[in-house]
């Protein structure tokens, strides 16, 4: 079974690629993991890859389509694999479905993680973290019970991580608005796509999941 996970940033595709794994072995392929694989394997892939990474450009579709070949000749890949992170643009799609259509795979379904902006906005923004142990708290959801204190080691110190503003936040859904989330009708049309609603709780979410994969 080949899946690809789709849904803004915040919108747990993470979350439920783990418990995925968990219940059918599949194994997840994040972009990020095989560019850095490839890059230490030191392959041709790998070596424009850091190439393009080092002069502080985008590593090209060509590039990122190649890897993904090359990861899913691995022995762990037989029995299919998630797509996380990949694609992320209508040409990446194209792309990935002319090198599956070349090894004779085919995309089993295309599953969208649909959250609302502003409630990922609230999920996200407002996050902060101990630098002693790295507990995670959240202004207006979890705060520590003794202000300025961490419930877990007692540290004092916390920080915001740049990834955790508002203004952030919604720079990055734009962009997926504005580059991803054509995919939707993309894949709408060739009869894969299927929708979840991920404002229910995380085990909610994960239930729909796995029947839509049963059936």
């Amino acid at each position: 079974m080949i899946l690809i996970l789709l849904g803004p940033p915040g919108a747990g595709k993470g979350t439920q690629a783990r418990l995925i794994m968990e219940k059918t072995g599949l194994v997840q392929l994040s972009t990020g993991d095989m560019l850095r694989e490839a890059v230490a394997a030191a392959t041709e892939q790998g070596q424009a890859a850091k190439a393009a990474m080092e002069a502080g450009a985008l590593v090209s579709d060509d590039v990122v389509i190649a890897i993904t070949a090359e990861r899913i000749e691995k022995e762990d890949c037989r029995d299919g694999f998630i797509l996380d992170g990949f694609p992320r643009t209508v040409a990446q799609a194209e792309a990935l479905d002319r090198m599956l259509d070349e090894k004779g795979c085919r995309l089993d379904h295309v599953i969208e993680i649909r959250v609302d902006d502003e409630e990922l906005v609230k999920r996200i923004a407002g996050r902060f973290v101990c630098t002693k142990c790295n507990e995670n708290y959240h202004d207006p959801f979890k705060r520590p019970a003794i202000e300025g204190t961490c419930d877990k080691c007692g540290g004092t110190k916390f920080i915001r991580r740049n990834d955790d503003r508002e203004e952030t936040v919604r720079a990055r859904l734009a962009a997926y608005n504005r580059e991803t989330a054509p995919l939707l009708p993309y894949y709408q049309a060739r009869g894969v796509l299927r929708s979840i609603d991920g404002m229910n709780p995380i085990g909610e979410v994960a239930k729909e999941i796995e029947l839509l994969l049963a059936g």
